[in-house]
């Protein structure tokens, strides 16, 4: 995705058992196709509508995203970890971009 930042805020380290707070902030416009540009004309939709997270292949969390979230799109959840490993977070805008981000934790 062009001009598209993808930020996420994990812990370096957890102890085992512990729930920690995952925070996701992408930068997207967000256009939800019903707003007029300056020439008058209807802007195209172009929103990220999926937005995932895995921890070592594993599902966490999958939100479907519709045109009723605001522009850059900020999650916030947790997730209880038993071991170390990595998170991938992935977002899916309209077109068929794809950004995808990876943090890695340590369990102690």
């Amino acid at each position: 995705m062009d001009g598209v930042k993808p930020r996420v805020k994990v812990p370096a380290t957890a102890a085992k058992g512990e729930t920690i707070t995952i925070k996701t902030l992408v930068s997207h416009p967000m256009e939800s196709g019903r707003r007029k540009g300056p020439d008058g004309n209807i802007l195209p939709r172009q929103i990220i509508n999926k937005f995932s997270c895995e921890f070592n292949g594993q599902p966490v969390l999958a939100i479907d995203i519709s045109t009723g979230f605001s522009k850059d799109p900020f999650f916030e959840f947790t997730a209880r970890l038993e071991e170390s490993g990595t998170f991938k977070f992935t977002w899916v805008d309209d077109g068929g971009s794809v950004s995808t981000q990876g943090k890695a934790i340590t369990v102690n």
